[in-house]
């Protein structure tokens, strides 16, 4: 999975990629001669006396010393721009399949691992590229180049390289193999903690009202201790690496001094050759902690490439085919229709919805009944294309909707959820966030419908006055006329609308329903509802009863013809229902 998403990455910069390499093998290249200019300095310099060629040398150290630091920092300049945007597009290709992820497909990963997903795990491929092009690019090179020049220093004393890179090499294997488990269990705690204070910040008014305070922070505590706990043990393995290596490299400068000291005694070595391949030694043995370095991270950037995989194999299940095409108003007098429909949640052992038919005019107003978990909501999010029918077809203006282009489908339907919603911004942004264009007198006259104009106008900044996330500024009545203005400012042919008069009073939502008949009078209505009283004057109202209709007809019928819609009218207050 990581190797795939990193092609996949990288490919799209392979001219970046290139003149880092050729940056990195320059600066690489130019720390590889200095211990050989330095051994040069000793012999033919300090031993000889000689100050001239002393001076001669310094001056090419200084100038490759320089070189060095040039492609150093032209590498790392190129590296961190190569990671950052490989970050910044790997992020924008997750949040992009997010948001064409259905209801239940959000659900199955759940919005706190969705956001780790989109954010940590991102952030953990992101440092891998960091480190990759910073360490790993060189380390291969100096590590061979190392090699080379030990042995043309001296080749029996070389030998002991045989000995201490395999020696790392295994150390290194033998952490980083049990890190791989211990960073998957990091990443799935960080979920847990960010879905313990997701819920904790959006019901902290539950949590008060409770006082179960003490209970959350315990709550809270565990999670992150079990966090804690993971990454203790992660740092530990991690911290054992380092001193694992320093001695390996320690006992190996021990056994060149102690084996070369010999040889110069007999001759068989001059003192610079042994200084410079105690720095050859010491750049092969750094080359193999930057690799050591990588391998520590490679685990945990390969757990979260596997979740950033799984989240861009989803195919969603609203998916549009190939062969979208795109309608215009047609004039068909049925512009909603459901045929046979049935929908069933992925795992789940009955359907929701079976067997439905449904067919909603131009001009009239369809109400559908019935008792909570009656499948009233998942009908909406059928024709608004929230999920598809796992049986039947859903037509919208004459076309399935799998076949219709989603912006054609947004500019024919209006749809009000049964939670209202506003995004951060002003109230304009809000209102014109399903027509761009619309200008102030139509947002006025959308908030006049929905009967928002009153409160809005009060306001000091009017339309551009702020709206916190969530609409968090504003009550619930207050959030429920400005969702039903943002779907009414696009003028839509097909207007659905979930429960929207539940948290209004009865004076507000009468003078609703009279507004909304007059603003919709050419459109396709669909209101779904607990409250018999509120489609007593629809032109048709459907029974839903454990996801399958019960009843079809008006109100008169439905009181004589259906037992569960009159039982329904029955269990509520309003003595009206039954007239």
């Amino acid at each position: 999975m990581l190797r795939h998403i990193l092609y996949r990455q990288l490919r799209q910069h392979r001219g970046r990629i290139s003149l880092l390499v050729l940056l990195q093998f320059a600066q690489t290249a130019a720390a590889l001669y200095l211990p050989e200019i330095n051994a040069d300095i000793i012999d033919d310099g300090l031993l000889a006396g000689d100050t001239g060629e002393i001076v001669r040398l310094g001056g090419v150290m200084g100038a490759v010393t320089l070189l060095q630091a040039l492609g150093a920092l032209g590498a790392l300049y190129l590296g961190s721009r190569l990671a950052t945007d490989v970050g910044r597009d790997l992020r924008d290709e997750v949040f992009r399949q997010v948001l064409t992820l259905s209801v239940q497909e959000s659900g199955r990963f759940g919005v706190p691992s969705l956001i780790t997903r989109t954010t940590n795990d991102v952030q953990q491929v992101q440092a891998l590229v960091a480190m990759g092009t910073t360490l790993l690019v060189p380390a291969p090179i100096m590590c061979v180049g190392g090699v080379v020049m030990a042995l043309d220093q001296d080749v029996p004393l070389s030998s002991l390289l045989l000995v201490s890179v395999p020696a790392l090499g295994v150390v290194s294997v033998l952490i980083t193999r049990r890190m791989r488990g211990v960073f998957r269990g990091m990443q799935d705690r960080i979920d847990e903690v960010n879905r313990v204070v997701r819920e904790q910040i959006a019901g902290v008014r539950t949590i008060r009202a409770f006082v179960r305070d003490a209970d959350e922070r315990q709550r809270f505590g565990r999670a992150s201790g079990d966090l804690r706990d993971v990454s203790l043990y992660a740092g530990r393995l991690m911290a054992l690496m380092l001193p694992a290596v320093m001695l390996i490299a320690n006992l190996s400068s021990v056994a060149v001094v102690w084996f070369g000291g010999h040889r110069i005694d007999d001759g068989d070595l001059r003192i610079g050759a042994l200084t410079a391949f105690l720095g050859y030694l010491a750049q092969i043995l750094a080359s193999v902690m930057m690799a050591t370095l990588i391998f520590m991270v490679v685990p945990r950037a390969e757990v979260s490439a596997e979740r950033i995989q799984e989240v861009l194999a989803t195919k969603p299940a609203a998916d549009r085919p190939s062969g979208t095409v795109a309608r215009q108003a047609s004039g068909r007098r049925v512009l909603l229709e459901i045929r046979g429909a049935e929908y069933r949640y992925p795992n789940a052992q009955e359907p929701v919805l079976r067997g439905l038919n449904l067919q909603v005019d131009a001009g009239a107003v369809t109400a559908v009944v019935g008792s909570t978990g009656s499948g009233k909501s998942t009908l909406l999010g059928l024709a608004a294309r929230l999920h598809h029918a796992t049986a039947g077809s859903v037509l919208v203006d004459g076309t399935d909707v799998r076949d219709l282009d989603p912006r054609s489908l947004a500019r024919l339907i209006g749809y009000v959820p049964q939670q209202p919603y506003l995004f951060s911004g002003t109230i304009a942004s809000n209102l014109r966030y399903g027509s761009p264009n619309a200008d102030d007198e139509e947002l006025w006259h959308a908030l006049e419908v929905a009967q928002a104009r009153d409160f809005v106008a009060e306001l000091g900044l009017r339309l551009d006055a702020p709206v916190a996330q969530g609409g968090a500024n504003f009550s619930g009545g207050q959030c429920r006329r400005l969702t039903i203005a943002r779907a009414l400012v696009p003028r839509p042919r097909i207007c659905l609308f979930d429960d929207i008069f539940a948290s209004l009073d009865h004076a507000t939502a009468a003078r609703l329903r009279a507004s909304l008949a007059e603003e919709t009078k050419g459109s396709a209505v669909v209101v779904t509802t607990q409250q018999v009283s509120t489609v007593r004057h629809a032109d048709r109202v459907v029974v839903l009863d454990q996801g399958a209709v019960a009843g079809s007809g008006t109100h008169a019928e439905l009181l004589h013809s259906c037992e569960a819609y009159r039982q329904l009218a029955v269990s509520q207050p309003e003595a009206e229902v039954l007239a």
